[in-house]
């Protein structure tokens, strides 16, 4: 496993592999590209050995990576600019993010790649924080979840049951919802309010189990011939 590299955030971390231009003395270029070598640190080790997170000195091209955590490239400390790292350098007015394009490891392994430049107060280009995420190992677990969750497609968007007990608890307690929406208890709806239920628990098949109708007719303190023949009605 390849270790991580970059400035360390706590006594018990590794030294950082920087180039030579990081020991510069500090201007305000050089200040940001330092809070940016944090920001990549602390990126790749929320992710590690998943997702390559690199910081390109776009002041120094020839040797721009800075730090490099993850390495899943094989790149090093000291490594030129990629081409979008050149777009960047030559026209201040490339998109400063690049998101989400597709990208390949040099040994053919996928990638999804975030590009993020960052300006100087002068409006130039002074570095680039890139996120590399190795997809490799997520396509067969998406595909994995695909087929796992897909239903046959005869079936697809029609519902053939419901999974939920269609005892009586669950019908008392969809009567004793209906009538607390309407701030009120079961046998004080009015008829139409009733009418309106038992048609509701009719469609929604709480008939097919037996003794509903008399329990229904208990809760909202009707007959069950009422019940019945509101579920006849239009």
């Amino acid at each position: 496993m390849t270790h991580p590299t970059g400035r360390p955030d706590d006594g018990h971390a590794p030294r950082p592999s920087v180039s030579q231009d990081a020991h510069r003395a500090p201007d305000d270029d050089e200040h940001l590209l330092r809070e940016a070598e944090r920001i990549a640190v602390a990126v790749g080790r929320m992710f590690p050995g998943l997702c390559e997170v690199v910081l390109h000195d776009l002041r120094h091209p020839g040797n721009a990576i800075r730090v490099i955590e993850n390495n899943l490239s094989g790149r090093q400390v000291g490594d030129s600019a990629t081409e979008l790292g050149l777009r960047r350098i030559a026209d201040p007015d490339y998109p400063g993010v690049v998101q989400n394009y597709g990208n390949r490891f040099p040994d053919g392994r996928p990638a999804k790649s975030t590009s993020i430049g960052i300006k100087n107060a002068e409006g130039r280009y002074v570095a680039a924080l890139c996120l590399n995420l190795d997809v490799s190992t997520l396509s067969p677990l998406a595909l994995t979840l695909a087929n796992l969750v897909a239903t046959e497609a005869g079936h697809r968007g029609e519902a053939l049951e419901t999974l939920r007990d269609r005892g009586g608890r669950e019908l008392r307690s969809a009567i004793d919802s209906f009538a607390a929406e309407r701030s009120s208890t079961p046998r004080a709806l009015h008829r139409d309010q009733k009418r309106d239920l038992v048609r509701r628990l009719h469609h929604d098949g709480f008939f097919d189990t037996r003794g509903s109708a008399q329990l229904i007719a208990d809760q909202l303190g009707i007959s069950r011939a009422t019940v019945y023949n509101y579920t006849k009605q239009p």
